[in-house]
């Protein structure tokens, strides 16, 4: 992504998946590219940015209406078969953690 995500006045909430990739693709990027095209038409979805180093920690901050729409992408199949493959195969390590967002500030040069 290129530019930050575009999300509404909060309350809302951020989920935030800091990882360290194990060696070689294996079907990462493929996967990574389906979740991509699938969080957006999840209910309560808003917005995702994620960055990945040379060394293999990344960080991906999805945002979401509610908790019960987090839940719901959680337990949502074909991203548990990624989240299985992720513990299986992508990710030597990784945390997950869930923020409510109550403050928002942007900026943007013209």
């Amino acid at each position: 992504m290129t530019t930050p995500a575009r999300t509404p006045e909060p309350p809302y909430y951020a989920v935030i998946f800091t990882s360290r990739r194990t060696e070689g693709d294996d079907g990462y990027g493929d996967m990574t590219a389906k979740m991509m095209e699938l969080a957006p038409q999840q209910p309560g979805f808003l917005g995702v940015e994620s960055a990945r180093g040379a060394d293999g920690l990344g960080i991906t901050v999805s945002y979401w209406e509610s908790e019960e729409a987090i839940a719901n992408w959680r337990s949502h199949a074909e991203h548990r078969i990624a989240q299985a493959n992720g513990r299986g195969r992508w990710y030597a390590e990784f945390v997950t953690r869930v923020a409510k967002v109550e403050r928002a500030r942007s900026f943007a040069r013209e």
